[in-house]
């Protein structure tokens, strides 16, 4: 007997980044119960947009994202997704 867990997604849910605090690199993970436009982008403490990871029309699903932030200089970072009328925000730490 094999099990599967065909799961319906019902929730936005954006998750915390990981490692966090993280050095270069870190793993962003967002889920959506249906399809539809999406963007996840990533901001500076000042609210300037320091990169895009997701701009486009996504199917429902789960999802993981990698942000190489080599370019970035160590500090706060806060990233957003917006995915039809859910945004959420958070906050992680970039170390070097």
């Amino acid at each position: 007997v094999v099990e599967v867990d065909v799961s319906v997604l019902t929730d936005f849910v954006l998750y915390q980044n990981y490692p966090n605090p993280f050095n270069p690199s870190t793993t962003i993970s967002f889920s959506i119960p249906s399809a539809g436009f999406t963007s996840l982008k990533v901001y500076d403490v000042l609210g300037n947009e320091v990169a895009t990871l997701v701009n486009e029309e996504k199917p429902g699903g789960n999802y993981e994202v990698r942000l190489n932030a080599s370019s970035l200089t160590s500090g706060t970072y806060f990233y957003r997704l917006s995915a039809g009328s859910f945004t959420e925000v958070k906050k992680m730490i970039l170390l070097k």
